[in-house]
């Protein structure tokens, strides 16, 4: 992995040395453990001209959560505790006579630019832009494989529950269970707060879980997803609890399943994002459901559980092969429940069989 790490490293380099920047500081945690193996607490990439540094305010620890270091790139950790690795490193590429040094201003802060200029007044600081987060957007076939396996852990954690006793029970002992299972099956944790929502609540998009309790009848939608090395994957669904669902409930859910099926085959190369919102969104804006949709049907996953690209009716762009997103189409209905059905997939050539699913749990209606 070391000479993979290097290779992005060189490619950020290259980039940099064409739009004129000897350096770039690179500070958002993502972008750090892409370039560098880990991110530990605090701390910044310095690409410079020749050499890299990360900089650190401890040593790094070597925890799960932090990442697998790249065992050839140098580390400087601040004697100071309190001191900013931003400013060692701009001091640093100030001290190499860098003349400019690109940085990440969607990341830094007012405060911490203006340390920045203080700490080398003679430096000029460019924008940097998005453009590590461009290099993500498409994985290798290593990320690919912890995306796999960090779909696999959600579903055999989301089949568990499906055969325990759920009526009675709490949104949040469900979401709390569901999280416990991700970790007994070699998940770092779960990649975002995991979501359960029941009766009226089911169908609400990033719903908080609460006390309320599962009753016969109820829908209920479960989100929730696995962090593996880093790599976060998504996978939501619905069921019925305790009865055989209602005419509403099997339309609804048709109709959702719909949508959910036309986006996920509008994933190929060179679909317009724009264009595979509008698959799975037309279904349920046909349906009358325009207002209640929410802004995007799916996005990229990754390092982090919502990046580029977007797949929204503005967004611009197309995809890639070996790019992975979700397809989340949802409806709630006020006072009554909803739909989500979510699948993290890779986009891929039709001659290699289309979008691969990642996330396999039954779309069935199960009555459970």
């Amino acid at each position: 992995m070391s000479d993979v790490y290097a290779a992005r490293r060189g490619l950020l380099r290259d980039r940099c040395a064409a739009a004129g920047n000897a350096a770039a500081l690179i500070t958002r945690p993502a972008n750090v453990r892409y370039l560098s193996g880990a991110s530990p607490l605090g701390a910044v990439l310095l690409v410079g001209p020749t050499d890299d540094v990360l900089f650190c305010a401890g040593a790094p620890t070597g925890e799960a959560d932090e990442g697998r270091l790249d065992e050839h790139l140098r580390v400087s950790v601040l004697d100071n505790p309190g001191a900013d690795p931003a400013v060692a490193a701009a001091d640093m590429a100030a001290g190499v006579r860098a003349d400019s040094l690109a940085v990440e201003e969607h990341h830094l802060t007012v405060g911490r630019h203006r340390a920045l200029r203080s700490v080398a007044p003679k430096l000029r600081l460019a924008d940097l832009g998005t453009a590590v987060e461009q290099q993500r957007l498409i994985k290798d076939e290593e990320e690919i494989a912890c995306l796999r396996i960090a779909a696999e852990i959600a579903d055999q954690a989301l089949g568990e529950l499906l055969e325990s006793i759920l009526v009675g029970r709490t949104e949040r002992h469900l979401a709390l269970e569901l999280e416990r299972r991700l970790v007994d099956h070699g998940a770092d944790g779960p990649a975002f707060p995991t979501s359960v929502g029941t009766g009226p609540h089911s169908g609400r998009s990033r719903h908080r879980p609460s006390d309320r309790r599962v009753e016969e009848g109820d829908f209920l939608s479960v989100c929730l997803g696995a962090n593996y090395r880093g790599y976060r994957c998504e996978i939501g669904r619905t069921f019925v609890i305790g009865t055989s669902p209602a005419d509403w409930q099997i339309a609804l859910y048709d109709l959702v399943f719909t949508a959910q099926r036309a986006g996920r085959e509008a994933l190929l190369p060179g679909a317009a994002y724009r264009d595979v919102d509008h698959a799975a969104r037309s279904v349920l804006d046909s349906a009358g459901h325009a207002e209640a949709l929410a802004p995007s049907t799916g996005h990229g996953v990754g390092l982090e559980i919502d990046e580029d690209p977007q797949l929204a009716p503005t967004a611009m762009g197309k995809l890639d092969a070996c790019v992975p997103v979700t397809v989340e189409p949802g409806v709630h209905l006020p006072g009554r429940g909803g739909v989500r059905i979510d699948d993290t997939l890779v986009v891929r050539p039709e001659a290699d069989g289309g979008p691969e699913l990642l996330t396999i749990t039954t779309k069935e209606l199960l009555a459970l």
